[in-house]
């Protein structure tokens, strides 16, 4: 069993929900986000998306937008995250570790030579935004070779044809974007993301992680009671933003904190943090 397919069945069986939070490798610095990325293990994360920045996040809104420019702006690029990844694993040689990000830059270095490097730093998934699951048949051949899950975004005017073709190729789990519109959007209704959420399990038999729009602990536990994963991204970079970043790991592992309390409360169980070990 992988690492990802591990958090999610042990939290299934504990009665808890998986908490996936996002932060965008480099911002404000390669270091912070390593520091980042031990504050949000030990808050009690389960798997962590790391962002490689780009220049042209089209599925990000303004908050996650100004991380990739500070990070592109630091000189941070796919091969550095990949170092980072590599470092991390080594403390954490438990913790599911997955990429999002953007074709390009895969494309540049090489489809090829991205999955034997992903592989070899410990990556356990890849999210590609901008890779539809009709155009992703190679990536993902290569990934799997490799043993690295390729996790594809649902939206909620995904058809259900894609569906049916992202359950061929998809492992993992996938990622239910719960807004029509960019990360950090507000107005979530989760009427309406309960009956995606049954329409996508329909197709897909993988756990659903739900994202873009969870600000808060209420909105976390909302979502909760219908997703298996709840993925928050836009509201810890903007922890992180909004102080000094020597402190921003500080900021980033208590305001998470706060929402792994909310969950394992609502579900009944004894609140718990460093739900995998720390090492």
């Amino acid at each position: 069993m992988n690492r990802i397919d591990a958090a999610f069945a042990r939290q299934r069986a504990a009665g808890r929900t998986v908490l996936v939070p996002y932060v965008t490798a480099g911002d404000p610095s390669i270091a912070a986000t390593s520091d980042i990325i031990d504050s949000m293990v030990r808050a009690g994360a389960d798997v962590i998306e790391l962002g490689v920045p780009f220049s042209d996040p089209m599925a990000d809104g303004p908050v996650i937008q100004r991380a990739a420019e500070r990070a592109l702006a630091n000189g941070v690029n796919l091969r550095d995250v990949l170092a980072l990844v590599a470092d991390v694993r080594r403390r954490h040689p438990s913790m599911p570790l997955v990429l999002m990000g953007y074709a390009n830059p895969i494309e540049a270095m090489g489809e090829a030579e991205f999955a034997e490097a992903a592989e070899r730093a410990g990556v356990d998934g890849v999210i590609v935004v901008d890779d539809p699951p009709e155009e992703a048949g190679d990536l993902t051949a290569l990934l799997q070779r490799h043993g690295i899950a390729t996790i594809f975004l649902v939206a909620p005017t995904t058809p259900p044809e894609r569906m049916q073709r992202i359950a061929k190729l998809a492992a993992g789990y996938v990622y239910y974007v719960s807004l029509k519109g960019v990360t950090g959007a507000g107005h979530l209704d989760t009427a309406d993301v309960a009956t995606h959420l049954a329409e996508i399990r329909r197709h897909i038999a993988l756990p659903v992680g739900v994202g873009f729009g969870i600000r808060d602990a209420a909105s976390a536990q909302a979502i909760a009671r219908h997703a298996d994963a709840v993925v928050i991204g836009s509201r810890i970079i903007a922890e992180i933003e909004g102080g000094d970043a020597r402190d921003a790991a500080v900021r980033a592992g208590a305001w998470l904190s706060s929402i792994r309390r909310a969950l394992d409360t609502m579900a009944g169980v004894e609140p718990t943090c460093a739900t995998t070990p720390v090492h």
